[in-house]
């Protein structure tokens, strides 16, 4: 008996879809089981977390109005990581790139901030980190094209560079150092949300919608646009197919790999400054790992925009919801949506190959398609 692999013709959209779905209720079913070993209640722990404990809540508004925080920057971080990925850049450094877009943008609120309108402040701080950010990740595209560096590598170990920057900026108590509280003995980081904020639009109700989330919705539907009806859309789907092919076609591969990285890196500066706008302080934790979240969202969502979207907003319900299941079921930890992300990313690439692909199992004497 052998059993080889062979290229599956063409799904339809809709098997796809079924598909995907099977490797999410399967991913559920197993944590079920997880659930059930501990003495939870399945039913009861997915209802409290889908629903993000918001049944019964007064304060529900507020539920909703924080995971909108959480998922505007993980939704933007990754549909720029996607347009790294289409070219198979392997740009893994959106929580370097985003620490950098969060201190630059920091910097002009702290700086700017009390002597400027808060709408110009505001583009500023957008701008600065877009710029900042888009640079890191230039940097690494410059070295790439330049040199043949690893792109995976680098991206990674930048992302520690950052980081020990900004754990330096937030402990290191000097006169130079305008991050920090000058009242304070103890080094924490200023808030500067007295002067400078994100306005919001009452929606009815005690509901705000922070402009956040209208602006990213709005970049997503350049994105898409970028993507499918420009040139430089074309060229990033080209290059990513075979970069010999793209440069017989006449294209400039290296000016492009530039282009695009630095565009995905300015989109995640850009997520950074909504995320430090709308929090009003910076803080070592300021990236609430979206830099890592991104690259799980990007993939699960085959790196198509629009279910980019959907797929941060139930990454965003899995960790929000756990929480809010944590309170209410003490024996789980609020880390289950960790194991559950990890079971539904496994389970999905699973799914993704048994759609690319078939198992076929030949006897002696005849063959078994799988």
């Amino acid at each position: 008996m052998h059993i080889h692999i062979v290229k599956r013709d063409k799904l339809p959209l809709w098997k796809k879809c079924c598909f995907y779905l099977a490797a999410v209720l399967a991913a559920l079913v197993l944590g079920g089981v997880v659930l059930l070993s501990i003495g939870v209640n399945p039913l009861e722990y997915y209802t409290r977390m889908f629903t993000m404990g918001t049944m019964g809540n007064p304060i529900a508004y507020r539920v909703f109005e924080n995971y909108l925080k959480d998922f505007v920057p993980l939704v933007l971080t990754s549909v720029a990581l996607s347009l790294a990925f289409k070219m198979r850049f392997w740009n893994i450094g959106g929580e370097g790139q985003f620490i950098m877009g969060a201190i630059s943008a920091a910097f002009v609120a702290l700086k700017l901030g009390p002597s400027l309108p808060n709408a110009v402040t505001l583009l500023l701080m957008c701008l600065a980190a877009m710029v900042v950010a888009g640079l890191y990740g230039l940097l690494v595209a410059a070295l790439k094209v330049r040199f043949g560096t690893n792109e995976t590598l680098l991206t990674l170990m930048l992302n520690y560079v950052a980081l020990y920057v900004l754990i330096f900026l937030g402990e290191t108590k000097a006169d130079w150092n305008f991050f920090l509280r000058e009242d304070s003995v103890r080094p924490v980081f200023a808030s500067f949300s007295d002067w400078v904020k994100f306005p919001a639009f009452s929606l009815g109700g005690r509901f705000t919608l922070n402009i956040c989330v209208i602006l990213t919705v709005v970049v997503g539907l350049l994105v898409y646009l970028y993507l499918k009806k420009t040139k430089q859309g074309y060229e990033i789907a080209v290059v990513g197919d075979s970069a010999g092919t793209a440069r017989y076609a006449g294209m400039k591969v290296n000016r492009i790999v530039l282009r695009t990285v630095f565009l995905s890196a300015c989109l995640i500066g850009l997520a950074a400054a909504f995320k430090v706008g709308t929090a009003g302080i910076l803080s070592t934790a300021i990236t609430n790992d979206v830099g890592w979240t991104g690259i799980i969202v990007a993939w699960l969502a085959q790196l198509n925009t629009v279910a980019i979207f959907l797929v941060a907003a139930l990454i965003c319900v899995l960790h929000n919801g756990s929480v809010a299941a944590a309170a209410t079921f003490s024996r789980v930890d609020s880390s289950f949506a960790n194991m559950l992300q990890g079971a539904i990313l496994f389970l999905v690439l699973a799914a993704d190959f048994f759609i690319r692909f078939r198992v076929v199992i030949t006897k002696k004497g005849g063959r078994d398609n799988g």
